[in-house]
């Protein structure tokens, strides 16, 4: 009887024209900064190769090889105008083996647009995900005037999910290999990314890495902790060492970390967390029980070398603001997982949907600011703290009045459910 419910379901859900699994919804109630920008979008894959790194998953005491590491990209950008958009990705769902495809607005392999170059923005998936969980926020990012490098973290991925200790090594050091390849990118794509200009964007694992590749140095506690792999391979991110010192990059301008993992199990100390000089935004749910929010929390508190904000989202859980709504094939469940694939993507509070367009515009705003140096979009990140508190109060042609605490961006009675709190730097 479930299962027939569960197939009533979905025939429901296509019935209501969801079938195409559209990832640019913009709902009528989203914030301003959250609609697609004036660029048409181009999309292409690329595959980059880290050239004898440690083959983490087949380390042991006695043993230490090393292996060609390849790491497929997606590349959303901005288009040429009069570029005809619209097209189709094809990807797995979380058991890495069923079939799904989802609809978007940009156009494969579409001539660059031909006014400049644009700041590079790096988006990095979870344990485990690939470089379209996040293709949301990828593609109105992209037509906002940015080029937008989606990684498909290999031994990370539904399709190739290996052991966890190569995550814990490779996340920083690929996102910071991806930059590089994307700032030295040639041909007709190359020849529009700034990559003098860029910021790094992590989900859970991707966070970690971000926080990492931004001076986050790991604790020496970790070093000997269950999670370490043989030969001391974690020791490359080790606060202080020299290989971590030398791993953040000066073009890297923001960073944002959506559900950071790591702080729960004391990867980081207080002293590691400020090595962080880099802006930065976190968003997190506040029944997180993945990367536990009040660990994410110790991160917002922890991060005292710099400027930060942090986004909460009252009662959502670990896939809060940065996962794309569940593929409509998602919703039965799988033999091999033993639930629906559906609840990696959902909230159980939370419409996927009114997520991202809120990720879409404090990331819009928040990027905008640092990587364009749009002074006004500072008035999106001035908020009264807690959502709920705010005061709309509008004159009739819509002047805001000396009373009006509403949060900019935001539709009168839009603004529930939410908090965003700011830190400076030495607070």
């Amino acid at each position: 009887m479930k299962r027939i419910a569960l197939g009533a379901a979905l025939a429901t859900v296509a019935s209501a024209g969801l079938a195409e699994n559209r990832i640019d919804r913009i709902r009528p109630d989203a914030p301003a900064l959250a609609p697609y920008g004036d660029h048409k979008i181009g999309v292409t894959t690329l595959t980059f190769t880290r050239k004898g790194v440690a083959d983490v998953v087949n380390t042991t005491a006695e043993a230490a090889p090393t292996y060609d590491r390849p790491l497929t990209v997606e590349v959303w950008y901005p288009a040429a105008s009069g570029t005809e958009e619209g097209t189709t990705y094809t990807t797995e769902l979380r058991d890495g083996a069923t079939a799904t495809s989802l609809t978007g607005r940009a156009a494969r392999d579409a001539a660059p647009a031909a006014d400049g170059q644009f700041p590079l923005v790096i988006v990095s998936h979870g344990y485990p995900g690939n470089r379209f969980l996040m293709s949301p926020l990828a593609e109105n990012v992209a037509s906002k005037g940015y080029v937008v490098a989606a990684i498909d973290h290999t031994e990370s991925t539904y399709s190739d999910l290996s052991a966890f200790p190569s995550t814990l090594v490779n996340r920083p050091q690929d996102q910071a290999f991806v930059l590089d390849r994307m700032a030295g990118l040639e041909g007709p794509v190359g020849a529009i990314v700034d990559g003098d200009t860029a910021a790094v964007i992590g989900y859970s694992m991707g966070g970690y890495g971000a926080l990492i590749f931004a001076g986050g140095g790991l604790s020496q506690e970790i070093m000997t902790s269950r999670f370490a792999p043989a030969q001391d391979l974690l020791a490359v991110h080790q606060s202080g060492s020299a290989s971590h010192k030398a791993l953040p990059d000066d073009r890297v301008k923001a960073v944002v970390a959506i559900g950071p993992w790591g702080r729960n199990w004391d990867f980081w100390d207080g002293a590691g967390l400020g090595g962080i000089k880099k802006p930065l935004m976190l968003i997190a749910g506040e029944v997180d029980d993945v990367s536990d929010y009040a660990a994410m929390r110790r991160i917002f508190e922890e991060t005292t070398g710099t400027d930060r904000h942090l986004l909460t989202f009252e009662n959502a859980n670990h896939n809060a603001a940065a996962p794309m709504p569940a593929p409509d094939n998602s919703w039965l469940p799988v033999e091999s997982l033993g639930y629906a694939p559906f609840d990696h993507y959902a909230d159980a509070v939370w419409d996927s949907v009114r997520m991202n367009n809120i990720t879409q515009h404090f990331v819009t705003a928040y990027l905008d600011l640092h990587l364009k140096g749009l002074e006004d979009r500072a008035a999106y990140l001035e908020l009264t703290p807690k959502a709920s508190d705010g005061r709309w109060s509008m004159a009739a042609e819509g002047v805001a009045q000396d009373d009006h605490t509403y949060w900019a961006g935001f539709p009168n009675r839009t603004a529930v459910g939410l908090q965003f709190e700011t830190r400076a730097a030495g607070e």
